[in-house]
């Protein structure tokens, strides 16, 4: 198959090293640079070579501020019935895309990025792929991911907007609040100094990919949750009420077991 991955960074040159030993691949990215580090395929830096190329389906792996432009820029070039996709973390505005373009498509989610993921083990990491996606985009896709061994699950765009909310922006607040308020310490604690791992791994994330992740509409509600959490915790806290201090662990290693 013959296969175009738009953008050279972390995850384009990842899906070009999987893909290149079954398919085709070409990689097109503005910056000639950022092609150095992608091998065995066909590199572009003009979008005109991608005509020749005559790709069967794209993958758009530019970053998600990008994520149309880089669609936009190299739809003139595509045969009607290659199939355009996206992997974006955030689907804000990319049904509307699709219903207007009027091709087929493809949109899922791989949900382990480069950051933190041990990309040798994938088994333990999970993929969603956008059930209003194309019949043969959405085999395309599934067959990928259990190759790479990804729990794999079938949400609509709303439905995976919402999953976000849930699975990333809970976890990316509560990293930022932890950071803001953090100090130089001299002899760290293990707990501190992984929680400090992983607030460095997550901004040194793209800034606009965090502000649209916690601009999803399905945020505030649970960025409110941990306000409410938190408030009782303080509560607990300043009244040194050992009971209800019990009572509130016990709640939360309900809510963490087995997960």
């Amino acid at each position: 198959m013959k296969i175009l991955i738009l953008g050279a960074g972390k995850m384009g040159s990842f899906f070009a090293d999987v893909l290149s030993f079954d398919h085709e691949v070409a990689v097109f990215d503005i910056d000639p640079k950022r092609l150095r580090f992608v091998y065995n395929v066909v590199r572009m830096s003009n979008p005109e070579e991608i005509k020749d190329f005559v790709p069967e389906i794209v993958i758009n792996a530019a970053t998600v501020k990008y994520t149309i432009d880089a669609f936009d820029m190299v739809l003139p070039y595509l045969d009607d019935q290659c199939i355009i996709s996206d992997i974006a973390s955030v689907k804000t505005g990319l049904k509307e895309y699709y219903q207007k373009v009027g091709r087929p498509f493809a949109s899922s989610h791989p949900m382990f990025g480069p950051t933190f993921a041990n990309l040798n083990d994938l088994s333990t990491q999970n993929a969603i792929i956008i059930s209003e996606s194309n019949h043969w985009g959405k085999i395309f896709f599934k067959d990928l991911y259990n190759k790479l061994k990804l729990n794999v699950f079938d949400y609509t765009f709303e439905e995976h907007d919402e999953t976000i909310a849930y699975s990333l922006s809970i976890p990316f607040a509560s990293t930022l609040v932890f950071a803001s308020v953090m100090k130089h310490q001299e002899a760290p604690g293990t707990t501190f100094k992984r929680h400090m791992d992983i607030a460095k791994g997550l901004l040194s994330e793209d800034d606009y990919l965090l502000t649209e992740i916690l601009f999803n509409p399905y945020t505030p509600s649970q960025v409110e949750g941990i306000r409410e959490e938190l408030k009782s915790l303080l509560e607990i806290i300043e009244k040194k009420d050992s009971k209800s201090m019990l009572d509130f662990l016990t709640k939360v290693r309900g809510n963490i077991a087995d997960k």
